[in-house]
């Protein structure tokens, strides 16, 4: 038996990480996630394959830029344990890793962004349950049921 596909919706500051810079690189380490919840998500729920809508957030019009998947299941995150590093975690050490992170690989980018105003005027379609448009959560990584998945994509 074959385990059912997951779906992801990773947030990044266009700035800091775009989905032009996934494009180029083709996969990178999600790193600097400093939420134990967002962390949660990574460490028990993401498997190789699974997919993910890259969203751009704190940008004029923040949205769904593009698709990715899963190339690697969770593993220490080395920023924090670099002292030089922003997400540097004093407390953390190698033998007890806080903060894990995967790999994300490039799919493709959407034909255009799917806007943040786009999916708020679709959320009694997505459900109750979606938590990008849940009052007061600020997580960089949160859950996508399959068929919210299907329906944000149909928005493209």
């Amino acid at each position: 038996m074959t385990a059912r596909r997951r779906y992801w919706l990773m947030k990044s500051e266009p700035d800091t990480f775009s989905i032009d810079d996934l494009e180029r690189v083709r996969t990178e380490p999600w790193n600097g996630v400093r939420n134990y919840q967002a962390r949660n998500y990574m460490r028990d729920g993401m498997k190789v394959g699974d997919g993910v809508l890259f969203y751009h957030s704190n940008t004029a019009v923040p949205g769904i830029v593009g698709i990715a998947t899963i190339a690697a299941e969770a593993y220490p995150d080395p920023t924090q344990f670099d002292p030089k590093s922003d997400y540097h975690d004093p407390k953390s050490t190698r033998e007890d890793p806080r903060w894990l992170l995967v790999d994300v690989a490039f799919e493709r980018k959407l034909s255009r962004t799917i806007a943040l105003d786009e999916i708020k005027a679709r959320a009694d379609e997505l459900g109750e349950d979606f938590a990008l448009t849940r009052r007061g959560n600020r997580l960089s990584v949160l859950p996508v049921s399959a068929a919210q998945w299907k329906l944000l994509l149909a928005m493209e």
